[in-house]
Parts: C-alpha cells; sequence; structure tokens
C-alpha cells in the first residue's frame, strides 16, 4: 500500500490530511501542559493543607504532638509533602519528555511537510509547463496545415485560371510549397514534444508523484509512532510514582499502627499528675462529749490554718485536700512554688532546658565571632580584631548571667527531686523534704507546710523520691552542636574567594541561606549545606531576611 499509487490524484486532501495531523499532535501537547499544571496546583493545594494543620513552633500545640495519635497525625502532614512531591515529579517529567520534546518534533516536522509539498507543487508546475507547450505546437501545427490546404487552394485555383500571368502562377505555386514546408516543420515540432510530453507524465505519475508520496506517508506514520509513544510516556511518567506514593501511604499506615493509647494515657498522667496522695479518711467529731473538741489531721479547716495538727510522713499526705483548694490566681513565684510537686519539676526542668538551649545560642554566637576576629587578625585588611573584643566580652557575660540563672533553677529541681538538703527556712517552706527525711518528728514545722490563705501550694514532697546528684557541667550538655537556623536567603552580587579561615567562597548569582546579619563589622554568616558555612563581605551580597520563618531550619 502506497500513497503514490492509491492516492496518485490526492494532493490537496493529503495536504489537508497531513495538517491535521500535525494539529492533533498540538492538540496533545497542550493537552500534556494543562495536566501539568493541574498537577502543580494539586501539589500546592497539599502543601499549603498540611503546612495549615502543622504544629506553630513552640507552642501548646507543638506538646501536644508528644501523644503518639497526634504524632500520627503529624507523620499524615509529612507523608502529604513527599506524596505532593511526587505529583510536582509528575508535572516535571511531562514537561520535560513529553511537551518540550514534542514541541521541537512539530517543528521539525512542519518543515518536513513544508518541503514535502515544495517538491509536489515544483513537480505539478514542471508537467503543467510541458503540457502548455504541447498545446501550444499543436495549435501551430493545426494552423500551419490549415495556411498549407489554402495556399495549394490558391495555386490551384490560379492554375487554371487562364487570364493569370505565368509569373503570378509561379509565385502561387512557391507560396504553397513554403506553406507545406511549415507544415511539415510545424508536425515534426508537434510530435518531439508529445514525445517529450509523454515521457515527462510518466515520469510524474511512476517516479516524481510517488516518491513525494511516499516520504509524506512515512512522514505521517513517524508522526503517528511519536505521539504514541508519547502516550506511553504519559502513562509510565504516572506509574513511576506509584511506588513512591505508595511508601507515603504504607508510612501513614505504619504511623497509625504505631499509635499507643497506653503510652497516651501515661503521657496524661505525667502531664497532670500532682504528687499528692488522696486524703485520707475524715475522723468522727464526737459533740457528745462536753470536752474541747479537736480538730482532726485531715479536716478541711485545718488547711485553712485552724488549730495545729500533725502532719504524718507514712507515705500519705494529710492536711490538704489539693482538689478541693483554690488556684493562687496572682503572680506566678519565679520558683514554680504555687504548683503541685510533680508539675513543679515539670516546670523546672524545662526552664532549665530553656537556658540550656539559651546558652548554645550564646556560646555559637561566641565562637562565630571568634572565628570572624581569628579572620581579622589574618587580613587586618578586613577589618580590626579589636573591635569584635567588646561584643566578645558582652557575650561571654551573657553566658556566665545564663549559666548563673540555670544553677539556681537546677538547685530548685535538686531540691523538688530530694537530690539536695534545703538550703535555707524559706527553701524548707517550699520543700519541706529534708527535714521529713532526717528528723523523726516535725510537729514544729508543720505550720509551715501548709497551704497559704488563697490555696497556694508551698511544698510537700513524699519521703520516696530518690536522692539524685545535681550536674554542674555544662560541657558535657553542648557537645552536640545543632546548626543555626536560617533566618533568610541572600544572593551574591559578585564572585568571592573565601580562602581565609571562617570565609566561604560564593559565585555571582549563586543562592545560600542567611544565618546571621551583620553586627556592624561588614560581614555575614551565609550556609551554603550542612557541612559548608561561613562569613562573606555583607557589600557582596543582597539579603533577604524571612521574618516568619525565623528560628526555623530551612535546609534539609
Amino acid at each position: 500500500m502506497s500513497w503514490g499509487i492509491e492516492l496518485w490524484d490526492q494532493f490537496d486532501n493529503l495536504e489537508k490530511h497531513t495538517q491535521w495531523g500535525i494539529d492533533i499532535l498540538e492538540k496533545y501537547i497542550k493537552f500534556v501542559k494543562e495536566r501539568t499544571e493541574i498537577e502543580l496546583s494539586y501539589a500546592k493545594q497539599l502543601r499549603n493543607l498540611s503546612k495549615k494543620y502543622q504544629p506553630k513552633k513552640n507552642s501548646k500545640e507543638e506538646e501536644e504532638y508528644r501523644y503518639t495519635a497526634c504524632q500520627a497525625f503529624l507523620a499524615t502532614l509529612n507523608e502529604m509533602n513527599d506524596y505532593a512531591g511526587q505529583h510536582e515529579l509528575i508535572s516535571e517529567n511531562m514537561t520535560s519528555q513529553i511537551i518540550v520534546e514534542l514541541v521541537r518534533y512539530v517543528q521539525e516536522l512542519k518543515q518536513e511537510r513544508k518541503s514535502h509539498f515544495h517538491d509536489g507543487r515544483k513537480a505539478q508546475q514542471h508537467i503543467e509547463m510541458c503540457w502548455k507547450q504541447l498545446e501550444s505546437s499543436k495549435r501551430r501545427f493545426e494552423r500551419d496545415c490549415k495556411e498549407a490546404d489554402r495556399a495549394q487552394q490558391y495555386f490551384e485555383k490560379m492554375d487554371a485560371d487562364i487570364n493569370v500571368t505565368k509569373a503570378d502562377v509561379e509565385k502561387a505555386r512557391q507560396q504553397a510549397q513554403t506553406r507545406h514546408q511549415m507544415a511539415e516543420d510545424s508536425k515534426t515540432d508537434y510530435s518531439s514534444i508529445l514525445q517529450k510530453f509523454n515521457h515527462e507524465q510518466h515520469e510524474y505519475y511512476h517516479t516524481h508523484v510517488p516518491n513525494i508520496f511516499q516520504k509524506i506517508q512515512e512522514m505521517e506514520e513517524r508522526r503517528i509512532v511519536r505521539m504514541g509513544e508519547s502516550v506511553k510516556t504519559y502513562a509510565e511518567l504516572d506509574r513511576q510514582v506509584i511506588p513512591i506514593i505508595g511508601k507515603c501511604l504504607d508510612e501513614i499506615v505504619k504511623a497509625a499502627e504505631s499509635i499507643d493509647p497506653k503510652n497516651d494515657s501515661q503521657l496524661v498522667v505525667e502531664a497532670y499528675k500532682s504528687g499528692f496522695e488522696p486524703p485520707g479518711d475524715i475522723e468522727f467529731e464526737d459533740y457528745t462529749q462536753p470536752m474541747k473538741r479537736t480538730v482532726s489531721d485531715n479536716s478541711l479547716s485545718n488547711s485553712r490554718g485552724e488549730g495545729k495538727s500533725e502532719l504524718k510522713f507514712g507515705g500519705k499526705s494529710k492536711g490538704k485536700l489539693w482538689p478541693f483548694i483554690k488556684k493562687n490566681k496572682g503572680a506566678t513565684p519565679e520558683d514554680f512554688s504555687n504548683l503541685p510537686p510533680e508539675q513543679r519539676r515539670k516546670k523546672l526542668q524545662q526552664k532549665v532546658d530553656e537556658l540550656n538551649k539559651e546558652i548554645q545560642k550564646e556560646m555559637d554566637q561566641r565562637d562565630a565571632i571568634t572565628k570572624m576576629k581569628d579572620v581579622y587578625l589574618k587580613n587586618p585588611q578586613m577589618g580590626d580584631p579589636t573591635s569584635l573584643d567588646h561584643k566578645l566580652a558582652e557575650v561571654s557575660q551573657n553566658i556566665d548571667k545564663l549559666r548563673l540563672e540555670t544553677q539556681k533553677f537546677e538547685a530548685w529541681l535538686a531540691e523538688v527531686e530530694g537530690r539536695l538538703p534545703a538550703r535555707s527556712d524559706q527553701a524548707r517552706r517550699q520543700s519541706g523534704m529534708y527535714e521529713a527525711q532526717n528528723a523523726p518528728s516535725v510537729n514544729n514545722c508543720a505550720q509551715d507546710r501548709e497551704s497559704s490563705p488563697d490555696g497556694s501550694y508551698t511544698e510537700e514532697q513524699s519521703q520516696e523520691s530518690e536522692v539524685k546528684v545535681l550536674a554542674t557541667d555544662f560541657d558535657d550538655e553542648f557537645d552536640d552542636e545543632e546548626p543555626l537556623p536560617a533566618i533568610g536567603t541572600c544572593k551574591a552580587l559578585y564572585t568571592f574567594e573565601g580562602q581565609n579561615e571562617g570565609t566561604i567562597s560564593v559565585v555571582e548569582g549563586e543562592t545560600l541561606y542567611v544565618i546571621e546579619e551583620d553586627k556592624g563589622d561588614g560581614w555575614t554568616r551565609i550556609r551554603r549545606n550542612e557541612d559548608e558555612e561561613g562569613y562573606v563581605p555583607t557589600s557582596y551580597v543582597e539579603v533577604y531576611l524571612d521574618k516568619n520563618a525565623k528560628g526555623a531550619k530551612t535546609y534539609i
């Protein structure tokens, strides 16, 4: 089956059909392009949805994600980010492997089609020109034959007329002969052109047109194959991400299966446990006796300071009904002595952790300034090393203050946990623990350990608490330094060769993360990745700070 043989007279229809084929290909390209836009939009919406429900940093909501059920939800949110990434990958691959390739192919196809039909029109024009030559020679031969007949008839007429001179007859005879010769010449020319035309026509219909139409047919079949391959690629690119999407869903299922209701219940206990023992039975007060009533040890009036009672330390805490006492609504004491023992311990531990983080942050800043000072010492032209001494001293002073503050809170924490003895009468009122462990009788200080009139808690601790040692060595707590969070990005305006210690090389146009602003010394601290960070001249970069992302790690 060949278009050149079967469709030898369908030049115009083939021209329309091949244009339709290109239109179909362009329509398919548009379809894939719109699919990629849908994938990107879907991925963006998934990411926004995941971000919307992420717990806020340093908030109570973040603390709630200690529970396994919340962790499963958080894992789902994180997996949805990866899920969205796969749809972005579909869009990216379809753009590069289908759209870009087909757009280039369509341009080549249009050029090839144009060339083939140009050759077809050229062949048509040539055969049409040959036909016109044939028609012209044919009309000339016909005209010359008629002229020869008329000249012959005129000669015969003159020759038969006795009144005509011999000279006129001879002239008519010569004219007839000339016309006859012209007719013979036209006949010969017509015959030659006819043979040439028949040859050209045969070549046109049996060689030129079949060859041109065969190329057009091959071109069209290649277009069909190419479109088929693209449709297959379209499906394969979608199929490629299915394993990753499956893994995302598997991780969500795994997170769901890791939910531990018993663990979550224990976390509730740890979050709200007061540390008190339930109150004991209320003793019967006999009003029939004529003697003065004695207030029972565990009556509610005793908690308000009415009368004296013995506070027994036998594993149960008497003299307080914590659930029925109003909490102090005034200012919270610095040592959290208004809270129940267990909650107080948690708050103090939290405060110690926060102070340790602040110390680490200041130490990181001190290290950065020290590195910058080393850079200045090695390269005085970059800056004056002594200009950093004031800042270095200020940071060191802040570290000392924070360490003293940490020691204070750790001491209170030690008292609550029973690790150290009380330091003063005030501390004894706050803990009431050291005396209970070392004195056989505490009747003389029972009132000191009672709750205040407004219901705020002073201190009472079970003697079953273990004595632990207060750790005061800060060096072990900061062995593992966490990288500073990115506070924005920057773009290198010029290339900078960071050959000195503490600096980092950048290339013009490169985008990096900013982890520390210019402190007035003309240098900005940046990061390329986890292993590459350092200082560059502030004038070499254009900084874009992100206030919303401040304190957040924006790198992987």
